[in-house]
Protein backbone atom coordinates (compact mmCIF):
# COMPACT_ATOMS: atom_id res chain seq x y z
CA UNK A 1 0.00 0.00 0.00
CA UNK A 2 2.77 2.47 0.82
CA UNK A 3 4.43 1.82 -2.58
CA UNK A 4 1.11 2.24 -4.37
CA UNK A 5 0.39 5.41 -2.44
CA UNK A 6 3.78 6.85 -3.44
CA UNK A 7 3.18 5.97 -7.10
CA UNK A 8 -0.33 7.46 -7.29
CA UNK A 9 0.79 10.66 -5.56
CA UNK A 10 3.85 11.10 -7.78
CA UNK A 11 1.84 10.41 -10.94
CA UNK A 12 -0.91 12.81 -9.92
CA UNK A 13 1.51 15.64 -9.07
CA UNK A 14 4.02 14.86 -11.81
CA UNK A 15 6.97 15.20 -9.45
CA UNK A 16 8.89 13.09 -6.93
CA UNK A 17 9.69 16.26 -5.01
CA UNK A 18 6.05 17.34 -4.67
CA UNK A 19 5.01 13.79 -3.78
CA UNK A 20 7.64 13.68 -1.06
CA UNK A 21 6.42 17.00 0.37
CA UNK A 22 2.80 15.86 0.27
CA UNK A 23 3.53 12.55 2.02
CA UNK A 24 6.08 14.09 4.45
CA UNK A 25 8.90 11.77 3.38
CA UNK A 26 12.14 12.22 1.46
CA UNK A 27 12.40 12.29 -2.31
CA UNK A 28 14.59 9.20 -2.06
CA UNK A 29 11.84 7.35 -0.21
CA UNK A 30 9.41 8.07 -3.07
CA UNK A 31 11.94 6.89 -5.64
CA UNK A 32 12.67 3.66 -3.73
CA UNK A 33 8.95 2.94 -3.20
CA UNK A 34 8.23 3.23 -6.94
CA UNK A 35 11.28 1.09 -7.75
CA UNK A 36 9.90 -1.64 -5.48
CA UNK A 37 6.52 -1.38 -7.20
CA UNK A 38 8.18 -1.68 -10.63
CA UNK A 39 10.14 -4.69 -9.42
CA UNK A 40 6.87 -6.25 -8.22
CA UNK A 41 5.25 -5.85 -11.66
CA UNK A 42 8.47 -6.60 -13.54
CA UNK A 43 8.34 -3.53 -15.79
CA UNK A 44 8.77 0.25 -15.62
CA UNK A 45 5.77 2.34 -14.64
CA UNK A 46 7.09 5.85 -15.27
CA UNK A 47 9.99 7.75 -16.76
CA UNK A 48 11.62 10.89 -15.41
CA UNK A 49 12.58 13.61 -17.89
CA UNK A 50 13.28 17.33 -18.00
CA UNK A 51 9.57 18.06 -18.04
CA UNK A 52 8.74 15.89 -15.03
CA UNK A 53 7.26 12.42 -15.06
CA UNK A 54 5.60 10.46 -17.85
CA UNK A 55 3.73 7.22 -17.30
CA UNK A 56 4.35 4.11 -19.35
CA UNK A 57 1.37 2.27 -20.79
CA UNK A 58 1.38 -0.08 -17.78
CA UNK A 59 1.85 2.87 -15.45
CA UNK A 60 -1.15 4.68 -16.94
CA UNK A 61 -3.24 1.53 -16.63
CA UNK A 62 -2.23 1.11 -13.00
CA UNK A 63 -2.92 4.78 -12.27
CA UNK A 64 -6.37 4.70 -13.90
CA UNK A 65 -7.35 1.48 -12.15
CA UNK A 66 -5.90 2.13 -8.70
CA UNK A 67 -6.60 5.82 -8.04
CA UNK A 68 -10.29 5.53 -7.17
CA UNK A 69 -9.98 2.35 -5.03
CA UNK A 70 -7.05 3.88 -3.16
CA UNK A 71 -9.11 6.96 -2.36
CA UNK A 72 -11.94 4.71 -1.18
CA UNK A 73 -9.55 2.78 1.08
CA UNK A 74 -8.09 6.01 2.47
CA UNK A 75 -11.56 7.38 3.20
CA UNK A 76 -12.58 4.15 4.92
CA UNK A 77 -9.32 4.08 6.87
CA UNK A 78 -9.91 7.63 8.08
CA UNK A 79 -13.42 6.68 9.23
CA UNK A 80 -12.14 3.56 11.01
CA UNK A 81 -9.38 5.53 12.74
CA UNK A 82 -11.93 8.13 13.80
CA UNK A 83 -14.15 5.41 15.28
CA UNK A 84 -11.16 3.86 17.02
CA UNK A 85 -10.15 7.30 18.29
CA UNK A 86 -13.54 7.62 19.96
CA UNK A 87 -12.67 4.65 22.14
CA UNK A 88 -9.33 6.06 23.30
CA UNK A 89 -9.08 8.63 26.07
CA UNK A 90 -5.88 10.38 27.09
CA UNK A 91 -6.11 11.97 30.51
CA UNK A 92 -3.79 14.07 32.63
CA UNK A 93 -4.27 14.78 36.31
CA UNK A 94 -2.66 15.74 39.59
CA UNK A 95 -0.27 12.83 40.34
CA UNK A 96 -1.19 12.56 44.03
CA UNK A 97 -4.89 12.37 43.24
CA UNK A 98 -4.18 9.72 40.62
CA UNK A 99 -2.23 7.46 42.97
CA UNK A 100 -4.24 8.05 46.14
CA UNK A 101 -7.76 8.09 44.76
CA UNK A 102 -8.32 7.38 41.05
CA UNK A 103 -6.11 4.34 40.40
CA UNK A 104 -7.74 2.17 43.12
CA UNK A 105 -11.10 2.78 41.39
CA UNK A 106 -9.93 2.14 37.81
CA UNK A 107 -10.56 -1.65 37.80
CA UNK A 108 -14.26 -0.83 38.16
CA UNK A 109 -14.10 1.51 35.16
CA UNK A 110 -12.39 -1.13 33.01
CA UNK A 111 -14.99 -3.73 34.04
CA UNK A 112 -17.78 -1.39 32.98
CA UNK A 113 -16.09 -0.17 29.79
CA UNK A 114 -13.74 -2.88 28.49
CA UNK A 115 -13.89 -1.31 25.01
CA UNK A 116 -12.27 1.95 26.13
CA UNK A 117 -8.50 2.39 26.35
CA UNK A 118 -7.46 4.92 28.98
CA UNK A 119 -3.98 6.48 28.74
CA UNK A 120 -2.27 9.08 30.90
CA UNK A 121 -0.12 11.97 29.74
CA UNK A 122 2.13 14.31 31.70
CA UNK A 123 0.29 16.64 34.06
CA UNK A 124 0.51 20.38 33.44
CA UNK A 125 -0.86 22.64 36.17
CA UNK A 126 -1.71 25.31 33.59
CA UNK A 127 -3.14 22.97 30.96
CA UNK A 128 -4.55 24.84 27.95
CA UNK A 129 -5.27 21.89 25.60
CA UNK A 130 -3.13 23.49 22.91
CA UNK A 131 -1.59 20.13 21.93
CA UNK A 132 -3.02 16.89 20.57
CA UNK A 133 -3.18 15.44 24.07
CA UNK A 134 -4.66 15.21 26.60
CA UNK A 135 -8.34 14.91 25.73
CA UNK A 136 -9.24 15.98 29.27
CA UNK A 137 -7.49 16.88 32.49
CA UNK A 138 -8.39 16.77 36.18
CA UNK A 139 -7.25 20.13 37.52
CA UNK A 140 -7.34 21.76 40.95
CA UNK A 141 -9.18 25.04 41.28
CA UNK A 142 -12.61 26.63 40.99
CA UNK A 143 -14.90 26.48 37.92
CA UNK A 144 -14.51 30.18 37.16
CA UNK A 145 -10.86 29.55 36.28
CA UNK A 146 -11.85 27.76 33.07
CA UNK A 147 -14.45 29.82 31.18
CA UNK A 148 -15.61 28.16 28.00
CA UNK A 149 -14.60 24.67 29.10
CA UNK A 150 -16.73 21.85 30.38
CA UNK A 151 -15.62 21.72 34.02
CA UNK A 152 -17.30 19.18 36.31
CA UNK A 153 -16.52 19.09 40.02
CA UNK A 154 -15.26 15.65 41.00
CA UNK A 155 -13.92 15.61 44.57
CA UNK A 156 -11.53 17.43 46.90
CA UNK A 157 -13.56 20.16 48.61
CA UNK A 158 -13.79 18.07 51.78
CA UNK A 159 -10.67 18.85 53.81
CA UNK A 160 -9.19 17.76 57.12
CA UNK A 161 -6.36 18.93 59.36
CA UNK A 162 -3.66 16.30 59.83
CA UNK A 163 -0.73 16.04 62.21
CA UNK A 164 1.69 13.51 63.69
CA UNK A 165 -0.08 11.17 66.15
CA UNK A 166 2.42 12.03 68.91
CA UNK A 167 1.75 15.73 68.47
CA UNK A 168 -2.00 15.13 68.79
CA UNK A 169 -1.56 13.02 71.93
CA UNK A 170 0.69 15.66 73.54
CA UNK A 171 -1.64 18.57 72.75
CA UNK A 172 -4.70 16.71 73.94
CA UNK A 173 -2.91 15.85 77.20
CA UNK A 174 -2.19 19.57 77.62
CA UNK A 175 -5.80 20.42 76.66
CA UNK A 176 -4.50 22.84 74.04
CA UNK A 177 -6.56 21.57 71.11
CA UNK A 178 -10.06 21.66 72.56
CA UNK A 179 -11.11 24.10 69.81
CA UNK A 180 -9.76 24.94 66.35
CA UNK A 181 -8.38 28.18 67.77
CA UNK A 182 -5.73 26.13 69.57
CA UNK A 183 -4.10 25.21 66.25
CA UNK A 184 -2.90 28.78 65.67
CA UNK A 185 0.21 28.20 67.77
CA UNK A 186 1.41 25.34 65.56
CA UNK A 187 3.60 25.47 62.41
CA UNK A 188 1.00 25.67 59.63
CA UNK A 189 2.43 23.82 56.64
CA UNK A 190 0.82 24.51 53.29
CA UNK A 191 0.79 23.70 49.58
CA UNK A 192 2.19 26.52 47.47
CA UNK A 193 -0.71 26.23 45.03
CA UNK A 194 -3.29 26.57 47.82
CA UNK A 195 -1.89 29.10 50.25
CA UNK A 196 -5.37 30.35 51.15
CA UNK A 197 -6.59 26.94 52.32
CA UNK A 198 -5.63 27.52 55.92
CA UNK A 199 -7.35 30.91 56.04
CA UNK A 200 -10.50 29.40 54.54
CA UNK A 201 -10.42 26.49 56.98
CA UNK A 202 -10.03 28.72 60.04
CA UNK A 203 -12.75 31.08 58.82
CA UNK A 204 -15.16 28.16 58.37
CA UNK A 205 -14.15 26.94 61.86
CA UNK A 206 -14.97 30.34 63.37
CA UNK A 207 -11.40 31.62 63.81
CA UNK A 208 -10.56 35.13 62.51
CA UNK A 209 -8.66 35.01 59.21
CA UNK A 210 -6.22 37.75 60.28
CA UNK A 211 -4.91 35.51 63.08
CA UNK A 212 -3.50 32.95 60.62
CA UNK A 213 0.28 32.91 60.04
CA UNK A 214 1.68 30.32 57.67
CA UNK A 215 4.93 28.46 58.27
CA UNK A 216 6.52 26.43 55.44
CA UNK A 217 5.28 25.74 51.91
CA UNK A 218 5.69 22.70 49.65
CA UNK A 219 4.95 22.42 45.92
CA UNK A 220 3.96 18.74 46.03
CA UNK A 221 1.22 17.18 48.16
CA UNK A 222 3.22 14.00 48.67
CA UNK A 223 6.11 15.97 50.19
CA UNK A 224 3.70 17.96 52.35
CA UNK A 225 2.26 14.72 53.75
CA UNK A 226 5.78 13.46 54.43
CA UNK A 227 6.56 16.67 56.29
CA UNK A 228 3.55 16.08 58.55
CA UNK A 229 4.64 12.49 59.11
CA UNK A 230 8.06 13.84 60.12
CA UNK A 231 6.27 16.08 62.66
CA UNK A 232 7.42 19.31 61.05
CA UNK A 233 3.98 20.82 61.63
CA UNK A 234 0.31 20.43 60.72
CA UNK A 235 -1.45 20.72 57.37
CA UNK A 236 -4.95 20.97 55.94
CA UNK A 237 -5.46 18.66 52.98
CA UNK A 238 -8.18 17.00 50.95
CA UNK A 239 -9.54 13.96 52.75
CA UNK A 240 -9.39 11.87 49.59
CA UNK A 241 -5.60 12.32 49.45
CA UNK A 242 -4.83 11.23 53.01
CA UNK A 243 -7.33 8.43 53.61
CA UNK A 244 -4.70 5.69 53.68
CA UNK A 245 -2.44 7.67 56.03
CA UNK A 246 -5.33 8.33 58.42
CA UNK A 247 -6.54 4.73 58.39
CA UNK A 248 -3.04 3.37 58.96
CA UNK A 249 -2.36 5.79 61.82
CA UNK A 250 0.62 7.39 60.12
CA UNK A 251 -1.11 10.75 60.59
CA UNK A 252 -3.95 11.81 62.88
CA UNK A 253 -6.84 14.29 62.63
CA UNK A 254 -7.43 16.65 65.59
CA UNK A 255 -10.97 17.46 64.42
CA UNK A 256 -11.99 14.48 62.26
CA UNK A 257 -15.73 15.23 62.15
CA UNK A 258 -15.54 18.97 61.57
CA UNK A 259 -17.50 19.39 58.30
CA UNK A 260 -15.45 21.98 56.44
CA UNK A 261 -15.42 22.35 52.68
CA UNK A 262 -13.38 24.74 50.59
CA UNK A 263 -14.27 26.33 47.25
CA UNK A 264 -11.32 24.70 45.55
CA UNK A 265 -11.59 21.16 44.37
CA UNK A 266 -10.63 18.79 41.58
CA UNK A 267 -12.52 19.25 38.32
CA UNK A 268 -12.65 17.20 35.13
CA UNK A 269 -11.92 19.78 32.44
CA UNK A 270 -12.18 19.50 28.67
CA UNK A 271 -12.61 21.91 25.75
CA UNK A 272 -16.23 22.41 24.68
CA UNK A 273 -15.58 20.83 21.27
CA UNK A 274 -14.82 17.48 22.93
CA UNK A 275 -18.19 17.10 24.62
CA UNK A 276 -19.23 14.51 22.01
CA UNK A 277 -16.13 12.36 22.57
CA UNK A 278 -17.55 8.89 23.28
CA UNK A 279 -14.79 7.68 25.63
CA UNK A 280 -14.71 10.99 27.50
CA UNK A 281 -18.47 10.94 28.01
CA UNK A 282 -18.32 7.39 29.40
CA UNK A 283 -15.43 8.26 31.69
CA UNK A 284 -17.11 11.48 32.86
CA UNK A 285 -20.33 9.70 33.86
CA UNK A 286 -18.44 6.96 35.68
CA UNK A 287 -16.09 9.40 37.42
CA UNK A 288 -18.86 11.62 38.77
CA UNK A 289 -20.87 8.63 40.01
CA UNK A 290 -17.78 7.18 41.69
CA UNK A 291 -16.92 10.47 43.39
CA UNK A 292 -20.49 10.96 44.62
CA UNK A 293 -20.34 7.55 46.29
CA UNK A 294 -16.96 8.23 47.93
CA UNK A 295 -17.18 7.58 51.70
CA UNK A 296 -15.71 10.96 52.63
CA UNK A 297 -18.16 12.79 50.38
CA UNK A 298 -21.11 10.83 51.76
CA UNK A 299 -19.96 11.42 55.36
CA UNK A 300 -19.50 15.15 54.76
CA UNK A 301 -22.98 15.35 53.23
CA UNK A 302 -24.50 13.59 56.25
CA UNK A 303 -22.62 15.74 58.77
CA UNK A 304 -23.38 18.89 56.87
CA UNK A 305 -26.91 18.24 56.80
Amino acid sequence: MSELHAFITAARLGSFTLAAQTLCVTQGAISRAISRLEAHFGQPLMHRNAHGLTLTAMGQKLYDGAQAPLQTIEKLSTELRADDRRRHLTLSMVPTLASAWLVPHLPDFHRRHPDIQLNFSAYRRNEDFSGDTPDASILAGTPDQWPGWQADYVIGREVVVICHPDRLAARQAQELWNTPHGLLGEPLLFHTNGQDNWAQWFTAAGVPRQAVTLSQGFDQVSILIRAVMADMGIAVLQRCLVRDELQSGRVAAPFPTLPIRLRRGYHLCAPAQRRDHYALDCFRQWLLQTAQADPDVVAADQIGG
